[in-house]
């Protein structure tokens, strides 16, 4: 190249302004990884295509470097700060090092750009743009012509809507090209479409979404297709362009051309070229008798033609024309790495989309595939991921009841009446650390209350303490089937971040270990407390939830008792004492139990002044009753109590006062049998007597019933007033007792308790609404429900290593307390669908609302409202290279715990299923395998030890899916490992259930896995805004994280490769 020497000089002695950029960076000549010199500092002036290299800023240009046919690599890490300039002549690289990362992306961008290659890129934008402004005028021009009528028409434009099946897309296509011309004879074409739809209202052109990259071939087949939700507005009047890039090759561990910061979305122009484009009418595909369009592809100006492009409409209930012999000869090798996703406002597609279902999902992303069979056949599947409102909704509830229950314990606490100063101290104590965690509660309940925005908790929001009950990435997973020869199916699988109470940390474990401790600290607490075990705590906590529930439906049983009394109705006076008998029976049951009498004793012993009548300690207290720290109990009580002893203890009183109740509603009882008796004798004897007279005696007997029932109704009153008084304190003083013996610690794990079950328990009731509703037309499973119980399958991928094993302590607690969550199916009276949660802690009914013509379709039992218990079990394999860390350096004895404690859960749950359900009620595809055979196979992988054995989470799902399960896949974010998990589960199921051809497997496990494409969303549309390089790597990362699940030999070798790598660069 000739040039002026001179001019370049002069050229480079501008003033700063002129120059496009300029700067310092460290510079030298490298030749394949080995730099000729150490890198030298240099002043960098960019102009045009032009860099010059000075020693300072002020000193003559000492090299220019021409910017032609060239391009930039630059290395993805985070901590890189250098890229390499290569040249197709082969004279060595140019390598620069800029001070920072910014810095070095701003260069790469500036010289990116600077080459003839970048200018023609955006000159075929701005052509693109111009046809696009051409479109518009010649529409609003033609519209100028239209008479004054038709015009006026137009200002509210009625548009034609596309007729199609209730709560199912409004348009689905797919696409393939043929005959594609290349820039070069020789080019192999990496090829994908983009799609962007003009709405017939507003002219304005939106990109909508794309397909995946097909790659070395003119004729590409796509397999991911187009999908409309129904809220989209697309009439027939809409048009849809269709634009065919190529991409430029790629690597996945460096990208060519400029290249923007990881965090911000890649520039529509970077890394491909325009091949062509074309427009079709959506009314024109719908219209169309064979409903397919073949289209010629042109170049931007309109005149050179490329190829052309089909457009097939799809309907997931219909059988597609046509075989697929003709690509299984050139597509199997096309590669996948792209697919574009598209996004409804809310609600979900698909024949379930009935109002309550709306009510807990939203945001829907749908993505359309078409996939051959094994028998050369197409089947369809759409994939589908949606938010849920029951990420807050479930533990604004929870808060809520926790609130009120610790309000009520605290009252409790105070209305102990009077203690020796020893004991008021504590009490106090314990009540004021109580109100501070209350006080909390309720800043956390009104923080969650103003919340607005995403109905999920992304994961870099799992530190905030205002989120810390929410779930993280709580959605809903779903693929729906449609293939040759078999019926339509779902699959639903639950993504969320495992439960964990991530805002206090893991620095001394999880729920697991801690719990663990404070027991046995509590056991060796001095004598200042009264120790109870953890089973007796539960058991006081339960008495007073019995005494808060029973009483007022015993006095309103009673109430109605004396009112049917008053109205003299034999059948109402029977209906009211059975209901008041059942009740009363249930009431004197709850005091059955030693710990009562026992607690009593010891809260007697708290008084400012006791002596015992008996000194010894109740009979079998050490075994059932307040299991004291000490034999010698009542006399170290004496010691405490500073004040001298005046009165007695009678134990046996309790007996007698409780003994009242059932005698009490003896009397009723037997006051009533003889009420009805005597009416029966009257009857028989006045049966022929004049009716007026009858009348009379009526009215006469009905006060003599009224007023004979009052005082017997009174007394049972009282003495269960007196019973529930003594109960209520002498529960509260136990309650007390466990409070004052791990203060803060005890109230600092129930909050992380509360935490961690809040977030465990949002997903499962997500799950079993989902479950319900897809399955209310399944008799088997309704039976199962409500005779059995629903199975609920966790998937933990967590390792065993550093904060993870925390994490998993955190969720295999929460998951277990699960077993105490109980559904109860009612008919919902209004249009708010939303589950409502009553009870206390370790004890909480869900109730789920289902609209009425739902509700008909459930068994008897189910709509009685009988209770329906869940079997949650957890199986955690990890699989990332900090588990690799764990295997060779640490520990997976929890692991292997975990997993061996869920799989005797999953035996009782098989056993109750085999005594108490037909054979026939599995589902249908399920018959080739034997549960048993799975369970023992389960139980062998587990057993055997093995270092990242994946088959244990293969095998849990299977048997999940076969008995009716609800199944969980969870990660520490729900993000990376979760995703590969679950297109991993998808595609393996394509393959084992519904003949997905063999060589497909990959690239249809490509196509689900791949996102680089998310681009073109909006930054509202991404679930993960403002955390894309934490949160959602590209596609480039899938694949060593793919074959984790594979091999954990691959993985070591990855790790041993990785950090040759990084010692190579730092050296």
């Amino acid at each position: 190249m000739r040039f002026n020497a001179k001019d370049l000089a002069s050229l480079a002695r501008r003033p700063s302004g002129c120059f496009d950029k300029e700067g310092k960076l460290k510079i030298c000549r490298v030749v394949g990884d080995e730099k000729l010199i150490e890198p030298r500092e240099r002043w960098c002036r960019l102009k045009g295509n032009l860099l010059f290299l000075m020693k300072n800023k002020s000193s003559e240009a000492s090299e220019v470097v021409i910017l032609e046919r060239c391009w930039i690599v630059e290395f993805r890490s985070k901590t890189a700060v250098s890229i390499v300039l290569k040249f197709q002549s082969g004279e060595p690289d140019l390598y620069l090092e800029a001070a920072s990362k910014p810095d070095c992306e701003s260069w790469a961008v500036a010289l990116g750009e600077a080459n003839s290659e970048g200018l023609q890129n955006k000159i075929q934008q701005l052509r693109r743009l111009i046809m696009e402004i051409k479109e518009e005028r010649s529409s609003d021009e033609a519209q100028q012509f239209l008479p004054s009528s038709q015009v006026d028409n137009l200002g509210e434009p009625q548009f034609t809507s596309i007729q199609r099946i209730a709560n199912e897309p409004k348009l689905e296509f797919s696409l393939a090209c043929k005959d594609l011309v290349a820039a070069t004879r020789d080019r192999k074409l990496n090829t994908f479409i983009q799609v962007s739809v003009v709405h017939p209202a507003e002219h304005i052109l939106t990109r909508y979404s794309s397909t995946e990259i097909v790659e070395g071939t003119r004729d590409p087949l796509f397999l991911t297709g187009v999908t409309f939700p129904p809220e989209y507005p697309i009439y027939e009047e809409t048009k849809i362009k269709l634009t065919v890039y190529d991409v430029k090759d790629k690597s996945q561990d460096t990208v060519r051309t400029s290249v923007l910061p990881d965090h911000k979305e890649p520039r529509a122009d970077v890394g491909r070229s325009f091949l062509g484009c074309t427009t079709f009418r959506v009314g024109d595909l719908v219209k169309s008798k064979e409903q397919q369009l073949t289209l010629t592809l042109r170049t931007s100006d309109g005149g050179k033609t490329v190829g052309t492009i089909e457009v097939n409409l799809v309907k997931m209930g219909e059988l597609e024309d046509g075989e697929t012999d003709h690509i299984t000869s050139d597509a199997q090798d096309q590669k996948c790495a792209l697919v574009r996703e598209c996004t409804a406002t809310e609600g979900i597609s698909g024949k379930d989309n009935l109002p309550s279902l709306n009510a807990v999902l939203k945001n829907p992303i749908c993505k359309l595939y078409r996939f051959p069979t094994s028998d050369n056949k197409w089947m369809r599947i759409r994939e589908q991921m949606a938010e849920t409102t029951l990420s807050f909704h479930v533990p604004k509830e929870l808060i809520n009841l926790h609130i009120k229950e610790d309000m009520r314990r605290n009252q409790e606490l105070k209305d102990l009446g009077e203690l020796a100063p020893h004991w008021d101290n504590m009490r106090k104590s314990v009540i004021a650390h109580c109100d501070q965690m209350l006080s909390m509660y309720q800043d956390t309940l009104a923080e969650l209350g103003k919340h607005t925005g995403s109905s999920f908790k992304s994961s870099c929001s799992k530190g905030e303490k205002t989120l810390e009950f929410i779930p993280i990435n709580l959605h809903l997973q779903r693929m729906h089937v449609h293939s040759p020869r078999l019926k339509d199916a779902l699959y639903d699988v639950i993504t969320v971040g495992a439960p964990a109470a991530h805002f206090q940390g893991f620095k001394n474990g999880g729920l697991r270990k801690l719990l663990s401790k404070f027991e046995a600290e509590r056991r060796n607490t001095g004598y200042q407390c009264i120790y109870y075990s953890p089973e007796n705590t539960a058991k006081a906590k339960e008495v007073l939830s019995n005494i808060n529930h029973l009483q007022p439906l015993i006095s309103s049983h009673a109430d109605l008792l004396l009112n049917s009394a008053s109205q003299h109705s034999p059948d109402s006076l029977k209906n009211s004492l059975k209901m008041l008998s059942e009740k009363t029976e249930l009431f004197v049951h709850a005091f059955k139990d030693q710990l009562v009498r026992s607690a009593l004793l010891a809260l007697y012993t708290a008084r400012p002044g006791c002596v015992l009548k008996k000194p010894a300690v109740p009979r079998n207290s050490a075994e059932e009753g307040g299991d004291l720290q000490h034999q010698d109990h009542p006399s170290q009580l004496k010691r405490q109590d500073s004040i001298p002893h005046h009165s007695e203890y009678d134990e046996e009183e309790w007996d007698r006062v409780w003994a009242n109740v059932g005698k009490s509603l003896n009397c009723v009882i037997a006051m009533v049998d003889r009420l009805l008796e005597k009416e029966n004798i009257n009857n028989i004897e006045d049966g022929e007597n004049d009716p007026s007279a009858a009348d009379c005696k009526v009215l006469h007997t009905g006060g003599d019933w009224y007023e004979q029932l009052y005082p017997l109704v009174i007394t049972l009153k009282d003495c269960m007033g007196e019973v529930v008084t003594r109960a209520k304190q002498s529960m509260a003083f136990v309650l007390l007792q466990e409070l004052a013996c791990g203060l803060p610690q005890c109230l600092m794990l129930t909050l992380r308790r509360d935490i961690v079950f809040s977030q465990a328990l949002a997903g499962l009731v997500c799950g079993f609404i989902i479950k319900l509703h897809t399955s209310l037309h399944d008799q088997g499973f309704l039976q199962q429900l409500h005779t059995v119980g629903l199975l609920v399958q966790y998937e933990g991928l967590l390792s065993t290593y550093s904060e993870e094993a925390g994490m998993l302590e955190d969720m295999a607690v929460g998951i277990s307390d699960l077993q105490k969550v109980m559904f109860k199916v009612i008919e919902a009276k209004s249009e708010d669908f939303l589950p409502v949660i009553t009870g206390r802690r370790e004890h909480y009914v869900i109730e789920v609302q289902l609209p009425a013509k739902m509700f008909e379709l459930l068994p008897q039992e189910i709509k009685e409202g009988k209770l329906l218990r869940m079997y949650p079990v957890l199986f955690n394999v990890g699989i990332n290279e900090q588990q690799t860390l764990a295997e060779r350096f640490g520990d997976t004895t929890l692991q292997e715990n975990i997993n061996q404690e869920n799989l005797e859960l999953l035996k009782e749950y098989y056993k109750l299923f085999t005594e108490k359900m037909p054979p026939d009620c599995l589902p249908h595809f399920q018959e080739q395998n034997d549960l048993k055979g799975l369970l023992e196979n389960l139980h062998q992988n587990i057993q055997a030890k093995k270092r990242k054995n994946v088959e244990i989470m293969w095998l849990a799902a299977t048997i999940c899916r076969k008995l009716n399960g609800v199944r969980f896949t969870c990660c520490k974010s729900a993000k990376d490992r979760t995703s590969m998990s679950v297109t991993l589960e998808q595609c393996s199921i394509l393959r084992d259930e519904h003949q997905l051809h063999k060589d497909f497997f990959i690239r249809a496990l490509d196509c689900m896995r791949s996102r680089q494409t998310q681009g073109a969303l909006n930054e509202s549309d991404d679930p993960e805004t403002g955390c894309l390089t934490d949160n959602k790597p590209t596609s480039r990362h899938f694949y060593p994280v793919a074959l984790l699940l594979v091999s954990s030999h691959l993985l070591v070798v990855w790790l041993i490769l990785s950090l040759a790598l990084l010692l190579a660069k730092y050296q």
